[in-house]
């Protein structure tokens, strides 16, 4: 029976794997679309490259939700990951400008209204 940690360390090479795998059906494609040719290693170094830069990021953001005192990566953290580049934080700041605008208004996060009394009810108090 596995203990928890090797639990843990077969499901991250089960992700990495599968991140590998996804970066370079990727680039293959791309490459097919742009009439280009990818040669194995450099897939693999792309795809390795991307794990390792997508595994930093995760990081970053746990710790930028820690900093402002949240459990949970919001928009905003991954906006400010990415504040070294102006190009993809303004791509990434339309782009959750474009989501929140076709979210559908009932699903947003709304502020509850303070509860009013209920003045049909009689409220009987000991005496």
């Amino acid at each position: 029976m596995e203990t928890g940690m090797e639990e843990d360390d077969s499901t991250a090479e089960l992700l990495r794997d599968r991140f590998r795998l996804s970066a370079i059906s990727i680039a293959e494609a791309e490459a097919k679309r742009s009439g280009m040719e990818i040669s194995v290693p450099v897939m693999t170094c792309v795809a390795e490259l991307a794990f390792k830069y997508t595994k930093q990021l995760a990081k970053d953001l746990e710790l930028f939700a820690h900093h402002g005192g949240r459990k949970s990566v919001n928009t905003e953290d991954v906006i400010l990951s990415a504040h070294r580049n102006e190009h993809l934080a303004a791509s990434l700041s339309s782009f959750c400008h474009e989501l929140k605008t076709k979210e559908p208004q009932s699903e947003r996060k709304r502020k509850k209204a303070p509860k009013k009394e209920d003045k049909s009810a009689i409220h009987i108090t000991d005496a």
